[in-house]
């Protein structure tokens, strides 16, 4: 005597029903987590290399001002004179008291509009400065 066996006549496939709500919900926590770029860089530059570097963890403190090889300065989003830096970052300092200024400066700008800018910033009481460079290998 031979016994044989039964297999089940219902076909197994991966239920479908909650799929829409997972997507959903994948699709809102990515929406809410994401931080897209904030400012458009309208000043050229290469940053120069350093050999030790250390990263900021806290990237919500941090405030640009980079400084093109031809004298160009861009606070934010806009194209400011030398002038104007002091008014900008004071008022960024009241809003957010812990503001670190990082100094995206050309490798090879003229190192006294660097100083000019770090006069301005001690005027507007923003001390905690932050020199943005690259890793040399």
């Amino acid at each position: 005597m031979k016994f044989e066996k039964k297999r089940a006549a219902t076909k197994q496939s991966i239920p479908t029903a909650s799929l829409p709500d997972i997507v959903f919900m994948l699709l809102l926590f990515f929406m809410v987590t994401t931080t897209l770029r904030e400012v458009d860089v309208l000043v050229s530059f290469r940053l120069p290399e350093a050999k030790a570097i250390e990263k900021i963890e806290n990237k919500r403190l941090v405030s640009y001002i980079w400084i093109g090889q031809d004298g160009k300065i861009q606070v934010n989003d806009s194209l400011t004179k030398l002038e104007e830096v002091q008014k900008i970052m004071y008022a960024k300092r009241v809003s957010l008291p812990n503001v670190i200024v990082s100094l995206r400066v050309d490798k090879n700008s003229d190192m006294g509009v660097v100083t000019d800018i770090q006069q301005e910033l001690r005027k507007a009481s923003c001390l905690r400065i932050n020199y943005s460079t690259l890793l040399k290998i």
